[in-house]
This record gives structure tokens, sequence and C-alpha cells, in this order.
């Protein structure tokens, strides 16, 4: 999963970070890349970019439909604007 994001409220940006850590436990969700220092080099993107790794594509569709994950994605809305993606992996 990959996730380019801008966040007009970072306090109430922390309570999704909380919220959506016990589905991303759930379903095996290891944090690549979260926030960190960034430089835009090509098109356009957001100031804040998250790489979650799964252990399956499917566990990556599973967390992000969860009714848990719909639950914090609600406290994200009004207060980020994000593109999203899940995408398979590649193994070399």
């Amino acid at each position: 999963m990959i996730a380019h994001v801008h966040v007009d409220d970072a306090e109430a940006y922390e309570d999704y970070k909380r919220a959506n850590a016990k589905p991303f436990a759930e379903f095996g969700a290891r944090f690549l890349v979260r926030g960190g220092e960034q430089t835009q080099v090509e098109g356009q993107g957001h100031a804040r970019t998250v790489v979650i790794e799964f252990p399956t594509i499917e566990a990556a569709h599973a967390c992000y439909a969860s009714a848990e994950y719909q639950a914090a994605k609600k406290l994200r809305d009004d207060i980020s604007i994000a593109d999203t993606v899940i995408v398979e992996g590649y193994d070399a």
C-alpha cells in the first residue's frame, strides 16, 4: 500500500495513526516509509509518503476494507487529502 498524503491538521492526524494501529497489526502491516523527509523530483505529489508492506495483496485489501480501518480512515477524511494505491509487490 502506498499513500501520498497532504495533512491539514497534524494533531488530528495523530488520532488517525493511533486508530489505524490495530487493524494494521491484525493484517500484518509493516511500515517501510512513514512520513520522513522527501524530495519531489518529478510530477506532483503530497508532502507525506507512506509505504506499507503486507504479507499478501489480499491482506492489504482486507485491511483497507475492514470496519476498523474504515473507522480510522474517517478520522483523517476531513483533515487530509490522500492518494492511496494497493499494488502487488516485487520479489527480486
